[in-house]
Parts: C-alpha cells; structure tokens; sequence
C-alpha cells in the first residue's frame, strides 16, 4: 500500500518545517481583518505557528504576525492567541491527538 504524504507547512516564528495537523493557522483577509483559522480553510493570507505556548509568546514579544501578515495587531489578539494556544494544548494532552 502507498503511504500518504504528510502535507508541512513553515512554522514563522521558528522557521521548521512541521506537519500541517501540529500548527496553527492566523489569517489576514482582504479587508484586513486577522482572526485565528482553527479549521485551516479561512480566505485570505495565512501564516502557521506551532501550537506550543512558548512559541505563541515568542511571536507576541517580536511582533512576528505583524510583520508577516503585514498589519498592527493588538495586545488583546496576542493574548487571545497565547490562550486559544495554552487551551489547545492541554487538551490534546488530556484527550490524546485526536
């Protein structure tokens, strides 16, 4: 049987290569409007980021989502993205990778 290729995407704060299911998905769209794609389907730009809270921190100390999506986000969707993050994270702890 052929094995199924597993689709990586680049994480933009740590820059390596990780299997798509693993990241997070931020998108910007035409209007400029940034929201967090948990689904990966969302319109518009989008940039990944590994689903780790330190990570999620580390792009909100550098500011590295408004420089890739090219627009001023504010503290309070950082902070949103670093919860939505945690949360994430300690489910699939609790639960297992689903």
């Amino acid at each position: 049987m052929k094995k199924r290729k597993i689709p990586l995407r680049k994480s933009v704060v740590s820059g390596e290569m990780i299997p798509k299911k693993e990241l997070l998905r931020i998108t910007r769209s035409k209007e400029g409007e940034v929201a967090i794609d948990p689904t990966g389907k969302m319109p518009g730009r989008g940039a990944y980021i590994a689903m780790e809270p330190s990570e999620a921190q580390l792009a909100w100390d550098k500011r590295i989502l408004d420089r890739v999506l090219e627009v001023k986000l504010t503290d309070e969707f950082y902070q949103e993205l670093v919860d939505y993050v945690t949360h994430q994270k300690a489910r699939r702890e609790l639960f297992g990778n689903e």
